[in-house]
């Protein structure tokens, strides 16, 4: 690809960064997933982003998925290039988006795991004193109290959490703000980590959770910790932070049955993303339908 072409990457990438304000990690899988498309276009010497066309991308799809990539997969490298493509067009340097109308292989839904309530229960059922264990304590508690993202749970400043209102303001993707309920074992368990912080943190330390060097918890040790509690409490499955989101909207969704209330706690920008979580109930109906209907019943009897 001509090298003037290879700049309208970086650009897009830059847009990302400071005007969407998508988070590094989001970057760094567009710029893998450009990059692939861009490797694609040098092989059948394309030399310009407008020289594409739909059939390019289908083309490209169908190559990628030969190639073993799954069809998760591909549909994220779709999305990535419409969205580049839309860039480009808002920048005049395409006339056309020839994504826009390319589909990828459906993908078998990949449903997300989640911990009952009894072993949820067990869990949290942390004992011990001494600022890390108090810690580790509130972390969990307003892991599954509140539903947070790991770069939620990290990002939050002491300030974010208000105890007397049992709230905790929350920047989620995208920089976008929510205030999500925080419950009452949750607030305790923050209550008395409160109490012990100063024993670890920084003198100028704004971050809510902090490490033994005094400075705000990084992802690796929050999971670190999840994973050490989750074997030491004797939980028989892979526990990872976003594990307590899955159950806390399974839990919700379960006693509820409030898509919409699930969604706006989770800080969901389209329902369908938080649709994912009704599959856990059904199990539990289709129980109740073969208790309950009245052929079912009859198949039963005979």
């Amino acid at each position: 690809m001509h090298s003037k072409e290879n700049d309208w990457i970086a650009q897009f990438i830059r847009h990302l960064k400071t005007e969407r304000r998508l988070s590094p990690h989001t970057c760094k899988h567009y710029r893998r997933d450009l990059d692939s498309l861009q490797r694609y276009c040098d092989k059948h010497d394309l030399q310009h982003w407008k020289d594409l066309d739909d059939e390019h991308l289908r083309a490209y799809s169908a190559a990628s998925y030969r190639r073993g990539l799954s069809a998760r997969s591909i549909q994220r490298r779709l999305s990535a290039a419409r969205t580049f493509f839309s860039y480009l067009l808002r920048e005049e340097c395409v006339k056309r988006n020839p994504v826009e109308f390319v589909r990828a292989p459906k993908a078998g839904k990949r449903l997300p795991g989640n911990l009952d309530v009894d072993r949820m229960a067990r869990l949290l059922d942390i004992k011990g004193d001494g600022p890390i264990v108090t810690r580790d304590r509130a972390i969990l508690e307003l892991l599954y109290s509140s539903g947070l993202r790991l770069a939620e749970l990290i990002g939050l400043d002491i300030n974010d959490v208000d105890l007397a209102d049992a709230t905790v303001h929350v920047t989620g993707k995208g920089n976008k703000d929510r205030i999500v309920p925080v419950g009452r074992y949750a607030i305790k368990a923050i209550t008395s980590w409160h109490a012990v912080r100063s024993e670890l943190a920084r003198a100028d330390e704004t971050a809510l959770f902090v490490s033994q060097r005094g400075s705000r918890l990084s992802p690796r040790a929050v999971q670190a910790r999840v994973d050490y509690w989750a074997k030491r409490q004797g939980i028989d499955c892979k526990v990872s932070p976003h594990l307590f989101r899955h159950s806390f909207a399974s839990h919700l969704l379960e006693s509820s049955h409030d898509l919409r209330g699930v969604q706006e706690l989770l800080g969901h920008a389209n329902i369908s993303t938080t649709q994912i979580y009704t599959h856990l109930d059904f199990q539990y109906l289709a129980q109740i339908y073969d208790q309950t209907h009245p052929r079912a019943r009859l198949k039963n009897k005979e």
